[in-house]
């Protein structure tokens, strides 16, 4: 299972590391991908993730996720 979140505030390679960081930490999350130039965060999993859960990785790295 994939899913794809936009995240906004990322400059640089340090920025992906730490969303990279928080989110692979989730319970289930068995793969993050990060590009930083389209600010997309892909998150592979087993099964279902709670999206609040990913949202909050990504706020505890110190960035948002833009609205889906």
């Amino acid at each position: 299972m994939s899913v794809t979140y936009t995240v906004k505030g990322m400059t640089c390679g340090h920025c992906v590391s730490s969303v990279k960081e928080e989110v692979t930490e989730v319970a289930g999350v068995t793969n993050v991908e990060v590009d930083l130039a389209t600010g997309l965060l892909t998150v592979d999993s087993d099964g279902p993730v709670d999206a609040a859960k990913i949202v909050a990785a990504v706020e505890e790295a110190g960035y948002e996720v833009a609205n889906q």
